[in-house]
């Protein structure tokens, strides 16, 4: 069984920085692309960011230069890290992974989320 579990979400001020955190677990054989999606109340999750494993980044217009999406391979690891924080980033932020298990085919997995809310 393989899980996915974020941590990092909070309440932060405007203008504020946030780090969000997502561990890969279990019977895992290769994990090829992360990245991160969110959810906004009343809106449909958006992708925000993705990387490949040998790095390469990509990043949604709208948090692009003020966004940063990172990956540790040895610890099955991938983190965001958010500055210049607004309101309208506020949502449910998903960690997700293509991830072939030791028994299992390649698929893709979900976290549960963590709430980021940007208010004053």
């Amino acid at each position: 069984q393989v899980q996915l579990v974020e941590s990092g979400g909070g309440l932060v001020q405007p203008g504020g920085s946030l780090s969000l955190s997502c561990a890969a677990s279990g019977s895992i054989f290769r994990i090829n692309d992360m990245g991160w999606y969110r959810q906004a109340p009343g809106k449909q999750r958006e992708w925000v960011a993705a990387i490949t494993s040998f790095g390469s980044t990509n990043y949604a217009a709208s948090v692009k230069g003020r966004f940063t999406i990172s990956r540790d391979n040895a610890k099955n690891m991938v983190f965001l890290q958010m500055n210049s924080l607004n309101p309208e980033d506020t949502a449910v932020y998903y960690c997700s992974a293509i991830i072939r298990g030791s028994t299992l085919p390649r698929y893709n997995y979900w976290g549960q989320g963590t709430q980021v809310t940007v208010s004053s």
